[in-house]
């Protein structure tokens, strides 16, 4: 049937009023770019973190580069970047060669590369960065030693070289490279367990004998403070203190001889090593926690080391002001700090949750706490800090530490930053997270099951129990998961209230009561601030810094990968089952 005159003309005149994004096209577009942009940010700044984490440890060629100079440097290639010289560069450079240096950035358009070099060899006598930044036009010359060979020391960071004879004491024996190096493979691992012998006389025997004396030391002064300062029964404890001491002598005598014996079997084995500059230091074998001759290395020597080095990074104490060594406290640290916390907030969280939204009237007064509980949400993290710091610390442990450990003062037990006090701060930050997401599951459940269960005769506490609280379950479990994400990664309250730049006492050990709420710990968000902005040597730490936050991440996603298999398992159960 045709259209009745002028309806073509209002179906154009509709087309042209209606707005373009009245038909909706534009609006998937753009949020289809948003999208899309979110993702290349995330994974742009996974991929940055990942490829600079991920290489840190793989070893790399030795180069020794001679400078027109007449300096020649021996170390490892950190990075490269282009820059334009300003004119006063030049005139460090002898007179001779000023003029082809020049010419040189001309030809490059006025810019030049310039190379920062790890040449280490830091010493108590030689202080320096340990690093050396060179442009392309110092350089003369570039050779690849093949003797030239990375070590790894306990103190004072790397060391580069080419070994030259092994030292015993005194005598010099293995006057070529070849030789020496396999006399230090074949005396390396002698060398340390010697010295690791030492150490577990010196922490475990002798330490002992420290904690025996320490507890003599404070039950003299409980019983000074119980019956007064030179009263009968203090001296009476000051002379049962000074007998057990004097009865303790001849066994620490003994153990601290033993431990000085195998120090010094351990540590008369050196090799000596030539430098770049022309010099000759020993290294002792008890120093040096890696060494390889890096230009003889083939592709499976490399992954042996990048391997060795990654095993060492996660299960070793840090070193060199946390800018050598591995992360183990701070792995620990981390994971139980989180799971002590998700542990206390989350029956908290739930309780509130239930309250106002199945006990409470509603009205003026529930929605004001409400709108506090959200609110909260938005303090700053650091005001956290400073409350934990002041109501837990100052308050709550100082009282406990004057009632339960006033013999132990000055020294505080409770009064100070700890893991039970970091995790009462943290479990108060993600309180508000948990009570929300609690709220919005316990309202998505019908009010048909609840009317059921009442009709059966069941009380309301259980219909909460029985009917709500577990198709509830996986949003508690959503709340628990964003409470994961939050706290794991926070940095700023945990700074005041616990987190410590080196912990020696784990929070969680093998010695009775394995959990130790009292001690400090460390924190791989605080590592990662410590080491990148508080290092005595930022450029040495600045790869540990990725390598670090490639860690931190993972835990964090391992945390919420299992938590999430869990909510999954309860929705099965509850409410797909149910």
């Amino acid at each position: 049937m045709a259209d009745a005159p002028g309806t073509k003309m209002k179906r154009r005149l509709i087309k042209r009023r209606s707005s373009l994004f009245a038909r909706g096209e534009p609006m998937v577009w753009m949020t289809g770019a948003a999208l899309v942009v979110s993702i290349a940010m995330i994974l742009g700044l996974l991929g940055i973190v990942l490829v600079r984490g991920g290489t840190t440890f793989w070893p790399q060629k030795l180069k020794v580069i001679n400078l027109v100079d007449g300096r020649a440097l021996m170390g490892e290639l950190t990075r490269t970047e282009e820059y334009k010289p300003e004119a006063f560069v030049f005139d460090a450079l002898p007179e001779a060669d000023r003029a082809a240096a020049k010419k040189m950035v001309e030809d490059n358009r006025g810019r030049s590369t310039r190379y920062l070099w790890r040449t280490g060899n830091n010493s108590p006598e030689r202080r320096t960065q340990g690093f050396t930044e060179v442009s392309d036009f110092q350089v003369k010359s570039e050779t690849f030693p093949e003797w030239a060979v990375t070590i790894e020391r306990s103190e004072w960071g790397r060391f580069y070289g080419e070994p030259i004879a092994f030292l015993t004491g005194e005598e010099r024996t293995a006057e070529d490279p070849a030789t020496a190096w396999e006399l230090f493979e074949q005396n390396h691992d002698k060398a340390l367990d010697m010295w690791d012998q030492a150490s577990e006389i010196e922490k475990e025997a002798i330490g002992d004998l420290d904690a025996a004396l320490e507890k003599e030391r404070l039950r003299a002064r409980s019983v000074e403070l119980e019956h007064g300062t030179n009263s009968p029964e203090h001296v009476k404890a000051l002379e049962a203190r000074a007998a057990f001491e004097s009865a303790q002598n001849p066994e620490r005598t003994k153990l601290r001889a033993q431990v000085d014996e195998l120090r010094a079997e351990a540590g008369k084995y050196a090799l000596l090593m030539k430098t770049s500059y022309g010099s000759e230091e020993p290294v002792r074998l008890v120093d040096i926690i890696r060494a390889y001759p890096a230009n003889r290395l083939d592709f499976f020597d490399k992954v042996g080391i990048y391997i060795s080095r990654w095993w060492e990074y996660l299960t070793a104490n840090p070193r060199e002001a946390n800018t050598e060594g591995g992360v183990w406290p701070a792995i620990l640290g981390t994971i139980v700090l989180t799971m002590i916390m998700t542990i206390l907030v989350v029956p908290f969280g739930v309780l509130g949750a239930l309250y106002l939204r199945e006990y409470a009237k509603q009205g003026a007064l529930v929605s004001l706490v409400r709108i506090a509980v959200n609110n909260l949400a938005g303090v700053p993290s650091i005001v956290f800090g400073v409350f934990g710091l002041g109501f837990f610390c100052y308050t709550i442990g100082a009282g406990i530490d004057e009632i339960f450990f006033a013999e132990q003062l000055p020294n505080p037990t409770f009064g100070k930053g700890a893991i039970l006090w970091a995790s009462l701060t943290l479990a108060l930050l993600t309180l508000p997270v948990v009570i929300v997401a609690t709220e919005e599951a316990l309202a998505a459940v019908p009010n048909s099951m609840r009317e059921g269960s009442y009709a059966c005769g069941a009380s309301k506490w259980q219909t909460i129990r029985r009917i709500v609280l577990p198709r509830a379950m996986p949003g508690v479990m959503t709340g628990m998961i964003l409470a994961i994400a939050r706290g794991a990664g926070e940095v700023a309250p945990i700074m005041l209230v616990g987190a410590a730049k080196m912990a020696p006492d784990l929070p969680v050990d093998g010695e009775f009561p394995f959990v130790h709420p009292t001690r400090g710990f460390m924190h791989l968000g605080f590592h990662i601030y410590d080491v990148g902005f508080q290092s005595p040597n930022a450029k040495a730490a600045e790869p540990l810094v990725f390598t670090t936050t490639l860690l931190l991440i993972g835990i964090v996603i391992v945390l919420n990968v299992v938590a999430i298999w869990v909510r999954a398992r309860l929705r099965r159960a509850y409410i797909e089952g149910g």
